[in-house]
């Protein structure tokens, strides 16, 4: 007889039980995939979750805006007690990464490097990534607050230190003006120097009392508690650096199956997560909406009620 433990083995070397078709076919592991593999889980539908291990949430230090957790929590132990909590039900986990998915009759196929899976729905929760500056030790200064990347989340954290922003664009003047809320001493770095802003860019920061060097950024360290940033032949030390950059939207399956994003890259979902291909649900940072763990696991709670009753009523012996 095969365990439970057994049958959520991790390599996933072989088609999902040959020609079976599961309920529920899941693409990415961090807050807003494990979430809905759990309702989808409770609401007794078979699924199947391919979880590359590459969670944005795995390299955030401590989350302190998390409900239900008075001193934070690190973003690997809520990942952590998330994947325990999902060993409680009889969902299969595939560690690997979802190369492609393709749209068929009855539903959609996963193809991961070493097996498929089919299933009726498909949701992808396949996040985004942070475009990080190029400077050394950059883990190093995320872990140690040094360098942040969402002040939606920590700016709290930064109230009345030397905060600096990082861009190469328009939004970076908008963050700084965002940050001032948090701190009279807020720097904005752009890329290539004060030069690149407009006229009416320099007046809101002016008016904001936002300082921004006429420099380009030549490099950019982090030391002990501080992030430096050399622009010109001068140089700047910040508690804290908040890089603007932008992210990396991970879209690539759900625009090959047809759903469609928006200008910013992100795919455009209804009331309840539904894109609008038939059939193909997302969720967390890929999706529209506020970046926010606590809003993917909102948004994961609602894909999976929708999904459920998309699926209808099953005969159970």
């Amino acid at each position: 007889m095969v365990s439970k433990a057994e049958r959520k083995e991790g390599a996933g070397g072989e088609a999902f039980g040959g020609d079976a078709c599961v309920d529920v076919a899941i693409i990415g592991g961090g807050p807003a995939g494990l979430t809905a593999a759990i309702y989808l889980a409770r609401f007794r539908r078979s699924v199947v979750l391919i979880d590359a291990n590459q969670s944005r949430v795995a390299k955030i230090p401590r989350s302190h805006n998390y409900p239900g957790f008075a001193e934070g929590i690190a973003g690997s132990a809520l990942l952590e007690s998330l994947r325990s909590q999902l060993q409680h039900y009889d969902v299969r986990t595939v560690a690997a990464h979802a190369e492609r998915a393709q749209r068929e009759a009855g539903g959609f196929t996963v193809h991961w490097p070493a097996g498929s899976a089919r299933a009726r729905l498909l949701l992808l929760a396949t996040g985004v990534t942070d475009i990080a500056p190029v400077m050394p030790h950059v883990l190093e200064a995320v872990r140690a607050g040094a360098l942040r990347h969402c002040p939606v989340c920590d700016a709290f954290e930064v109230i009345d230190q030397v905060v600096g922003v990082y861009a190469n664009g328009p939004a970076g003047v908008g963050e700084a003006v965002y940050l001032r809320h948090f701190s009279e001493n807020v720097v904005l770095f752009m890329e290539e120097g004060a030069r690149t802003l407009s006229p009416a860019e320099r007046r809101r920061l002016t008016e904001a009392g936002i300082r921004c060097p006429e420099e380009a950024v030549r490099s950019i360290r982090h030391g002990h508690t501080q992030v430096t940033v050399v622009h010109g032949e001068r140089e700047t030390a910040c508690d804290t650096l908040y890089c603007a950059l932008g992210l990396d939207v991970h879209a690539q399956l759900a625009r090959a199956l047809g759903a469609r994003t928006d200008d910013d890259g992100y795919v455009i979902v209804d009331a309840h997560h539904a894109t609008n291909v038939e059939g193909l649900y997302a969720v967390g940072d890929v999706a529209q909406g506020l970046n926010q763990i606590a809003v993917a696991a909102g948004g994961a709670a609602t894909a999976a009620s929708a999904m459920h009753r998309h699926l209808g009523a099953a005969a159970r012996g």
